[in-house]
C-alpha cells in the first residue's frame, strides 16, 4: 500500500517499531530511520542477534522475543531474507509488515496482507514520515502532498 492516506493511518497508528536488522553503526540507514522515529516519539525496538542493545534500547534475537506488543515490523534485510520475518510478524500479532527501500518480496507481501496485516514495500518509514507529516517540504523537496493546512502531527 503506498497511498497517502494509508500510509498517514500507518504512521499515525502505528507507535511500536521492532526494527529488523538495526545496526549498532551511525552510519548505517537503519540506525538514523530508527534514531529518527524514536526523535519523533515511536518506541523502537532493535531486533538484530549480534549487539545485546543498540540506540538504548535492549536488542532481541527474533520478533518472537520480544515480550511487547509490536505495531509495525520494520525490515532492513534482504529480500530473500523477508519470509521467515513475515511469518514472525504474523504469529506475533503485528499488524503492518514494511519493507525498506529497495526490500520487495511479493510473496511476503501477499502472506501478510491474506493474514490481515498491512504491507508496504520499496519505502523508508523516515522519508515517508517526513513527507506526510512535515519536515521535508520546509527543505524544499517536493513532497507530493500539497495543502494550505499544516498537517496533523500523530498523538502520542
Amino acid at each position: 500500500m503506498s497511498d497517502i492516506p494509508t500510509l498517514r493511518r500507518i504512521l499515525g497508528q502505528n507507535r511500536t517499531i521492532a526494527v529488523v536488522g538495526l545496526s549498532a553503526d551511525w552510519f548505517r540507514p537503519s540506525y538514523f530511520v530508527a534514531k529518527y522515529l524514536i526523535e519523533h516519539g515511536y518506541t523502537v525496538i532493535p531486533v538484530n542477534p549480534r549487539y545485546p542493545e543498540i540506540l538504548g534500547q535492549k536488542s532481541y534475537k527474533s520478533l518472537r522475543d520480544i515480550p511487547v506488543k509490536v505495531d509495525m515490523v520494520d525490515c532492513f534485510r534482504k529480500t530473500a531474507d523477508i519470509m521467515p520475518i513475515a511469518e514472525d510478524a504474523i504469529a506475533i500479532g503485528a499488524r503492518v509488515l514494511w519493507q525498506q527501500i529497495g526490500v520487495l518480496n511479493h510473496e511476503a507481501d501477499a502472506k501478510v496482507r491474506a493474514a490481515g496485516l498491512d504491507s508496504v514495500m520499496d519505502r523508508c518509514v523516515k522519508i515517508e514520515h517526513g513527507r506526510l507529516f512535515g519536515g521535508l517540504n520546509w527543505c524544499g523537496v517536493n513532497t507530493g502532498v500539497v495543502s494550505a493546512k499544516r498537517p496533523q502531527w500523530p498523538s502520542h
